[in-house]
C-alpha cells in the first residue's frame, strides 16, 4: 500500500507546515505496526493562472496510477473519524494505493472530482486549502490511533 496527498499550492514554512509535518510523523510512527506506510506529499502549482482545469491537469500528473482517489470537497460526505479509520483500514487490507486530493482556492475541477472513489468534507464550512492539509493530516493520524486502539480518540 502507498498513501499520497496531492495538493495544489506550496506549503511554505510556518505553523501550517509544522503541524502537517508533525501529524504525518506521528502517523508514520503509529501506522508502521499497522501496515500503514509513511505518507508522501506531492505539491503542484499553477503558475500560468489557468484555474481549476490547469490545476486538475497538474494534479493528474502526480496522482499514482490505479490509486483509490479521495477528494477533499465541501460537497462531500461528512464522515466520522471512526468511519474514516474503517475506510483507511479497508484500503490497507485490500493493499490498495490511496491518494487524497486537495484542490486550490476554487476547489476541484468537476471532471477530476468525478473520478473520486470517495468525496469527503471536513464540515459544511469552506476551509482554506492550506488548513485542509493540516486537518487531513490530523485525521490520518487520528485514524491510525483508532486502528491501534490508542486513547487519543475519544468518542
Amino acid at each position: 500500500m502507498r498513501i499520497d496527498i496531492a495538493a495544489v499550492g506550496r506549503l511554505r514554512k510556518g505553523p501550517e507546515a509544522a503541524m502537517v509535518a508533525d501529524y504525518l510523523d506521528r502517523f508514520a510512527r503509529t501506522g508502521r505496526s499497522l501496515g500503514l506506510p509513511p505518507i508522501a506529499i506531492h505539491e503542484v502549482e499553477d503558475k500560468r493562472g489557468g484555474g481549476m482545469v490547469t490545476e486538475a491537469e497538474l494534479l493528474a500528473r502526480v496522482i499514482p496510477q490505479g490509486a483509490a482517489l479521495v477528494m477533499m470537497d465541501e460537497r462531500g460526505e461528512q464522515a466520522t473519524s471512526p468511519e474514516f479509520a474503517r475506510r483507511l483500514a479497508d484500503w490497507r487490507d485490500q493493499a490498495k494505493d490511496l491518494c487524497f486530493v486537495i484542490g486550490g482556492a476554487d476547489g476541484l475541477d468537476p471532471l477530476l472530482r468525478a473520478r473520486a472513489d470517495w468525496q469527503i468534507s471536513l464540515g459544511r464550512m469552506v476551509w482554506p486549502h492550506m488548513l485542509v492539509r493540516v486537518m487531513l493530516a490530523e485525521q490520518l493520524y487520528r485514524a491510525a490511533t483508532i486502528l491501534a486502539g490508542s486513547p487519543y480518540h475519544r468518542e
